[in-house]
């Protein structure tokens, strides 16, 4: 079993999780950065491949070790996590072409498991009450990591057409939260004043970390060809989730929110795009019961998860210099435009 992007948060604990499976003869994680020292021994006896998804030569990995089953991590959300758009793009669509590749080549090659996610769906006014897996967007993505997403599943999908006989599931996931997991909405959520798009309160669905790795676990343990949601029943609205973090808001006019995004982005706080902002807008909501009749199980509630993530991370905290650097950006922005600030 070959894991890509094991040297990330979710690449790692699975990894992890499936090294402690006996049943498992052997698991080789890779990545282009190996693991920290502190984080080797989590790895449990997950043997590190220090390989570029991007570069052919995965194949002679897959093909060496007789891999019989990949579970592809390695989709990045972020630029800064990759050195750059243009880095995260051939990472994300390069580097899943490559794989595929080898994958396809491979003749030990019986499972091949893929990390979506809901942004696939877009966000727009426009948008049904609940995505069901087979629902078009209504606003197909045109940037960042939405756009990745949209390349990358069409890439497996092709290669599920030249592979019938391997079992191909994809996951797309809602945003993750929990104690422990960082993204750009956990860390929107963790700055001392959060910014926010005036007259919107969008609609957030949530699926924990540790569930996301539970579904993972259960996909590469049993068969479940397919595309699954994945995410937590119900929604909590925006400012639901600001109070119940106590976090105050600033809410700022539309035409006023790509300055404040740039100027978040520049303190380096937020990855924060557009395709973000209008998440921020509209939100997304997705409908996972096709996943909970496949596993007979289902990831805990959107409003439990987020609970879970509001005490490890209570309101308020200080975020140090850079953060209230950025703050004071924010506010002036504001000012300027005539916004004040609102509790939350």
């Amino acid at each position: 079993m070959l894991v890509t992007g094991v040297s990330r948060y979710l690449g790692r604990r699975l990894a992890s999780e499936l090294s402690a499976d006996p049943s498992i003869e052997r698991v080789i994680g890779v990545d282009t950065v190996a693991p920290r020292k502190d984080q080797v021994a989590s790895l449990g006896r997950t043997e590190f491949v220090r390989a570029d998804i991007r570069n052919p030569l995965i194949a002679k990995v897959i093909a060496q070790s007789e891999v019989d089953t990949v579970v592809h991590m390695n989709v990045l959300a972020t630029p800064h996590g990759a050195g750059g758009r243009t880095a995260m793009k051939e990472v994300n669509v390069i580097g899943t072409m490559q794989l595929l590749a080898a994958c396809q080549k491979a003749p030990s090659m019986s499972k091949l498991v893929v990390k979506s996610t809901t942004a696939v769906y877009g966000s727009s006014p426009r948008d049904p009450a609940l995505f069901t897996e087979d629902v078009e967007p209504r606003a197909v993505p045109k940037t960042g990591y939405g756009k990745d997403a949209v390349e990358v599943e069409g890439y497996v999908r092709g290669f599920g057409r030249r592979r019938p006989d391997v079992t191909l599931t994809l996951l797309r996931f809602t945003n993750f939260i929990g104690p422990t997991v960082e993204s750009p909405l956990t860390r929107l959520l963790s700055l001392p004043v959060v910014p926010t798009v005036f007259g919107y309160d969008p609609r957030l669905q949530l699926c924990h970390e540790d569930d996301a790795i539970e579904v993972l676990r259960r996909v590469v343990a049993e068969d479940h060809p397919g595309i699954y949601n994945v995410g937590g029943a119900g929604i909590l609205l925006l400012s639901q989730a600001l109070r119940k973090l106590g976090r105050p808001s600033i809410a700022i006019p539309p035409p006023a929110a790509s300055l404040v995004a740039k100027a978040v982005r520049a303190a380096r706080l937020i990855d924060f795009s557009s395709e973000q902002l209008r998440f921020l807008e509209h939100g997304r909501v997705v409908d996972a019961s096709a996943l909970q009749r496949a596993l007979d199980w289902s990831p805990r509630p959107t409003r439990e998860a987020f609970d879970d993530f509001v005490a490890a991370h209570p309101g308020n905290r200080a975020l140090g210099a850079t953060a209230t650097a950025a703050e004071h950006r924010i506010l002036s922005l504001i000012t300027s435009s005539g916004q004040g600030v609102r509790g939350a």
